[in-house]
């Protein structure tokens, strides 16, 4: 059995179709499945078992002897919310109890870390040990992030494997229900499919001019290829990026989203909104050294050939999941 938590939620469930499609079918999929409109994400999976987060560590002391593999990648991950006591309990104090119990298990764990525990960048954003504590993450999702990774860090006792993923701008099927949260691509196609035009957020600094504010989109299939990769490979534990090691702006985005739906880019720029302002990355860029250094040989998508994908096979075939 491979266990994924958040597997109702993006690449929890995009990661199940990556192992489905390589015929690992016995999956247990670990989730608060009440929410109705997340029920597609799971549905054409097969699977073994659903589990509801609250049970699972209970159910894993009953099953760990039939578990290979452990994917946590349940978190609560809005970066708009500010209550730091939903994060403790959600991403720490519950990510705390799966590594614990993966430690008495022996089994083997990867987890859903995040580039958000940069900050504004001002240690870079290479993946190293000995950064993680000066960290300076701008909202209570990444410092919740970041607290776990110095907490697994500080940790006498470690699952014989594990690697934290930093996950960068992750973009792709499954990720219809994330409403605000969700990938600047996907909102791209939904504003020019209803007007034909697009508004990005307006630059609020000297050195960036509108739209050439850049981030790190990775395209979902390539996470679920490290992914799988990981759970093969099995050692040198740490932290890892995972991004696509180039750093992109906004309106190349937008202007690739324009050019797959076989439209001229219509682009104006709006405010960003205030309550984000003082938070906003305006450029990141994962450092995937440290991956490739462990063996990992396959290309990342470019940012032209994962919207390609995502728009013409997915968003405009009306096709929410892979």
């Amino acid at each position: 059995m491979i266990v994924i938590t958040g597997a109702a939620g993006f690449i929890a469930s995009a990661l199940a179709a990556k192992l489905n499609e390589e015929n690992f079918n016995d999956l247990v999929l670990v989730d608060d499945f009440s929410r109705e409109e997340k029920k597609a994400n799971y549905a054409n999976k097969t699977y073994t078992a659903l589990v509801d987060r609250k049970y699972f560590p209970q159910w894993l002391r009953e099953n760990e002897k039939y578990v290979q593999f452990i994917f946590h990648l349940g978190a609560r991950t809005d970066t708009t919310e500010f209550n730091q006591a939903i994060f403790n309990e959600l991403n720490l104090e519950y990510s705390k109890t799966i590594w614990n119990l993966c430690c008495e298990f022996a089994l083997p764990l990867v987890y859903a870390s995040s580039a958000a525990t940069y900050g504004l960048g001002e240690f870079g954003y290479q993946d190293r040990h000995d950064i993680v504590k000066s960290l300076q993450p701008l909202n209570p999702y990444g410092k919740s992030k970041n607290d776990f990774d110095i907490w697994a860090l500080e940790q006498k006792d470690q699952p014989f494997f594990w690697a934290g993923l930093k996950f960068f701008n992750v973009y792709g099927p499954n990720e219809y229900h994330k409403s605000r949260m969700a990938s600047v691509v996907f909102h791209a196609f939904n504003q020019i499919s209803a007007n034909s035009s697009m508004k990005l957020f307006r630059s609020h600094r000297d050195d960036y001019a509108d739209g050439q504010q850049m981030r790190d989109f990775v395209y979902v299939k390539d996470v679920t290829e490290v992914c799988y990769f990981l759970m093969h490979h099995r050692k040198n534990s740490g932290l890892y990026n995972l991004g696509s090691g180039k750093a992109r702006t906004f309106l190349d985005l937008a202007k690739n989203t324009f050019y797959a739906m076989g439209l001229e880019p219509q682009i104006s720029f709006v405010d960003t909104p205030a309550d984000i302002r003082d938070k906003y990355q305006y450029f990141t860029e994962a450092d995937m050294s440290k991956l490739i250094s462990i063996g990992y040989q396959k290309p990342f998508s470019s940012l032209e050939a994962g919207i390609n994908d995502y728009v013409k096979n997915y968003l405009m075939m009306d096709k929410k999941i892979w």
